[in-house]
């Protein structure tokens, strides 16, 4: 039972990792391509959805649907970290009460 927890917990983790590195990686390329279109961008309104829409798109609207793809892999990617530390939070807990009984 012990192997098979630690596997899963193992398999688990790589697959968090990977999958939020992934929507890292795709919102730097869109970053990038932004600023290469002269678009400036605040992290913070990229978290605030409705002056997102209201304020940046509008002066924006070429680059509306980067924008938005840009907002949803931050959000994204910050739940993905959220999921990740709660994961090896619980993975660590896990492993200190195996290695007690």
């Amino acid at each position: 039972m012990y192997k098979i927890l630690i596997t899963t917990i193992i398999i688990l983790f790589v697959i968090m990792l990977f999958f939020n590195l992934y929507l890292r990686i795709k919102a730097m390329k869109l970053l990038k391509k932004l600023r290469h279109q002269n678009v400036p961008i605040n992290i913070k309104d990229l978290f605030n959805t409705e002056k997102l829409e209201k304020v940046v798109i509008p002066k924006y609207p070429k680059s509306a649907e980067d924008i938005r793809a840009l907002s949803r892999h931050f959000r994204y990617s910050i739940k993905m970290g959220t999921v990740l530390l709660a994961l090896i939070t619980a993975f660590g807990a896990v492993l200190m009460w195996y290695r007690t009984h």
